[in-house]
C-alpha cells in the first residue's frame, strides 16, 4: 500500500514537473508513467479514460491523475496523484511569474517559452502516431483514416468542439448493435 502510494506520488510529481505547455502537453507525460513505466492500464484503457477525459470540463491532466490515481490507490490514491501533479505547476507558475514580472523583457526568458514549444510538439506527435497505429490495428485504414478526416473537419473547419465530437462517437459506440452469433459461435 504504502509502495503503491510513493509510486503514484513520483509517477504524477514527475509528470507535474516536467508537463511545460499546459494539460495536452502532460498527456504523453501521464502515458508514460501509467502505460509504459508502471503498467496500472494497457493503451486502450488509456485512450478510453483519455477520451471520457475530454469530454467533461476541467483540465485533463488533473481528471487523469485523479481517477488513475483512484483506480490504482483508491480515494487516498486520487488524492495523492491530485497533489503530486498540481503543487509543482502551482511553485513553478508563482516562480516563473515571479521571474516574468522582473525580466520579462530579457531575450533569455522570451527563449525559455519558444524552446519549449517544439518539445511538445514532437511529444504530442508520438502520442498521436501511437493512436493512430492503436487505431489502424483495431479499426482498419480506411475507418481510421474516415474518422480522423471527419473529426479533424468537424474541429477545425465548423469549429465544434473536441469533447462533442469525442461523446458523439462514445454515443455511437454505445448504441451500436452487438453483432449476430452465430448458433456454432453461440455454442463455443
Amino acid at each position: 500500500m504504502l509502495r503503491t502510494q510513493t509510486q503514484l506520488f513520483l509517477a504524477f510529481l514527475r509528470i507535474g514537473l516536467f508537463g511545460f505547455g499546459g494539460g495536452p502537453s502532460m498527456i504523453p507525460l501521464v502515458h508514460q508513467e501509467v502505460v509504459e513505466r508502471h503498467a496500472w492500464m494497457d493503451d486502450e484503457t488509456f485512450a478510453d479514460v483519455l477520451a471520457i477525459g475530454n469530454t467533461l470540463p476541467g483540465p485533463i491532466a488533473t481528471k487523469m491523475a485523479g481517477y488513475i490515481g483512484y483506480r490504482v490507490g483508491g480515494v487516498l490514491g486520487a488524492l495523492n496523484a491530485l497533489i503530486a501533479v498540481i503543487v509543482p505547476v502551482i511553485v513553478a507558475m508563482v516562480a516563473l511569474l515571479g521571474l516574468y514580472a522582473r525580466h520579462g523583457d530579457q531575450r533569455w526568458v522570451q527563449g525559455m517559452g519558444q524552446g519549449v514549444v517544439p518539445v511538445v510538439m514532437v511529444m504530442m506527435a508520438k502520442l498521436t502516431w501511437d493512436f493512430f497505429a492503436k487505431s489502424r490495428a483495431s479499426l482498419g485504414w480506411l475507418v481510421t483514416l474516415t474518422m480522423g478526416a471527419v473529426a479533424g473537419g468537424l474541429i477545425y473547419w465548423l469549429g465544434v468542439h473536441p469533447g462533442l465530437v469525442i461523446g458523439a462517437l462514445l454515443l455511437a459506440a454505445l448504441l451500436r448493435p452487438e453483432p449476430r452469433r452465430t448458433a456454432s459461435e453461440a455454442s463455443k
